[in-house]
């Protein structure tokens, strides 16, 4: 099949999951909206103002992705606003110093947004920014003063979770392009035919409508050729149906030879072939099928050391605003059969 009827790739390598994203800024919204409430009634003024603030920022994130529809946008503010309250958290201490214990879940939720090599950069810094909190604090305000040996201890801590984090992450994306991968083939496996790697029948009606479409909007001709081998039956009682294979499968690779780039050729069933033409007119088809014609006359297949010539008949019908796909298809056969019937080895309707 030609490039411009290609399968169109998703975005494999993205694996942010906007869904979850919009679910963890609501979750975060609230949570911190209430330790705020709480520790507002406990007097921690300072925390209790920080939280809010939190929470206005993930109710940010969430506008983001609801109301902007911009999902990397909505992560980056749920992320960095999570570093700059574990920072504050660590640097104050938080609740009887136990505002480090938060930072556990930095790791995961950073190679979960931005995949397993960002998010271990960000991780990195983030861990550096603690360290240089915890280690040489500077004046602002008040700070928490922790132990070396917890110090260490939650460093080891962070350092494991965050290995486990991205084992989880790495094997996560593995699953995800194996899935991605053969969910692809599958997907080729339904549109293409087999035996000749040609567009199948469901695949040439979905190309179809497809230039319907863009043909009513652009107001452009669509013109379709359906082709019968002549006497194919013959070749398969003669020469048996390997043979009848052999030819299907050159004569396919004769026809994606024989036409433009922005064409498609498909196999319609047994020894029946469509090209759908877009921006052409019946009588350009006309043209590109005497082509395809010139280009059989010289095809032989080798069957049996002997050089086996094939000949086809061609029926052209070109869509309209006043046709659907069944119409035309049926008058494209209806001219294929008036080929056979004129003796084979001719395209209906002649135009000139």
């Amino acid at each position: 099949m030609k490039k411009q009827f290609a399968l169109k790739n998703q975005d494999d390598t993205e694996f942010v999951q906007p869904n979850v994203i919009h679910l963890f800024s609501l979750v975060g919204m609230f949570i911190t909206l209430v330790m705020g409430i709480i520790e507002l009634f406990n007097e921690h003024t300072m925390l209790a103002s920080i939280l809010f603030v939190a929470s206005f920022v993930y109710f940010l994130g969430y506008f983001a992705f609801t109301r902007l529809n911009n999902s990397a946008l909505s992560a980056a503010i749920i992320l960095y606003s999570l570093y700059l309250l574990m920072f504050y958290l660590v640097y104050s201490g938080g609740v009887e110093n136990t505002g480090p214990l938060w930072i556990f879940m930095v790791a995961p939720v950073s190679v979960f947004i931005h995949g397993l090599k960002r998010g271990l950069i960000d991780i990195a810094g983030f861990l550096i920014i603690i360290s240089l909190i915890m280690f040489f604090p500077i004046e602002i305000m008040d700070h928490a003063v922790y132990s070396i040996e917890f110090k260490l201890r939650l460093i080891y801590s962070f350092l494991t979770v965050t290995f486990l984090s991205a084992l989880y992450e790495y094997s996560r994306e593995k699953s995800y392009l194996h899935t991605v991968e053969l969910s692809k083939k599958y997907r080729q496996l339904a549109n293409l035919d087999p035996l000749t790697q040609l567009s199948n029948r469901r695949d040439a009606l979905n190309i179809l409508k497809r230039e319907q479409v863009r043909m009513k909007r652009n107001k452009e001709p669509l013109s379709v050729i359906l082709c019968d081998i002549d006497f194919f039956k013959k070749i398969n009682d003669h020469y048996g149906h390997n043979a009848g294979d052999t030819v299907l499968v050159e004569l396919a690779k004769l026809f994606k030879h024989s036409i433009r780039e922005q064409d498609c050729v498909a196999r319609w069933g047994g020894e029946e072939f469509l090209f759908i033409l877009p921006q052409t007119t019946a009588e350009n088809a006309n043209i590109i099928a005497e082509k395809i014609q010139e280009n059989i006359h010289e095809f032989a297949v080798p069957i049996e050391g002997e050089e086996v010539s094939i000949t086809v008949s061609m029926g052209i019908e070109q869509l309209d605003r006043s046709k659907n796909i069944d119409n035309v298809i049926n008058s494209a056969d209806k001219y294929l059969y008036q080929a056979k019937d004129a003796g084979r080895n001719q395209i209906f309707p002649k135009h000139k």
